[in-house]
């Protein structure tokens, strides 16, 4: 799963899922949505540094559906790589505005203010950047 959402293949990841709901059970199912890679990312991190808003789209969607609001605020949303960048900090990487936007509506959603503030908009990676020094950046 991991895979077809860093590559992008909306088409591969929407198999998988399929499989996975009929075969597995509800906690593999939640362990693939906000498992990790060897970097330490999870699939939300994994489309949105892709770029590719139907895979997006649907990793949101099938979130919201097996996830408890904790776990899409604290392990989707906010969760961090091994370089402690969030979806957000890797989708102002790419500049990819369309991205930005549905991360961002999902964020106010979801998030108090105080997240959104202090741990999304001025959440800092282990090198100390926002994603604002992110995108100065690139």
């Amino acid at each position: 799963m991991q895979l077809a959402a860093m590559r992008g293949n909306s088409e591969t990841l929407q198999k998988v899922w399929e499989w996975v709901k009929k075969n597995l059970t509800d906690e593999i199912n939640n362990k693939l949505l906000i498992g990790k890679d060897s970097e330490g990312r999870n699939v939300l991190q994994l489309a949105a540094m892709r770029g590719n808003s139907e895979t997006l789209q649907k990793i949101w969607e099938w979130a919201k559906e097996t996830l408890t609001k904790e776990e899409i605020n604290n392990k989707l949303l906010l969760g961090t790589g091994n370089e402690g960048r969030t979806a957000w900090h890797l989708a102002v990487q790419k500049g990819n505005l369309e991205i930005l936007q549905k991360v961002w509506e999902w964020a106010k959603e979801n998030l108090t203010k105080e997240e959104l503030n202090n741990k999304l908009l001025l959440g800092t990676d282990n090198e100390g950047r926002t994603a604002w020094h992110v995108a100065a950046m690139w």
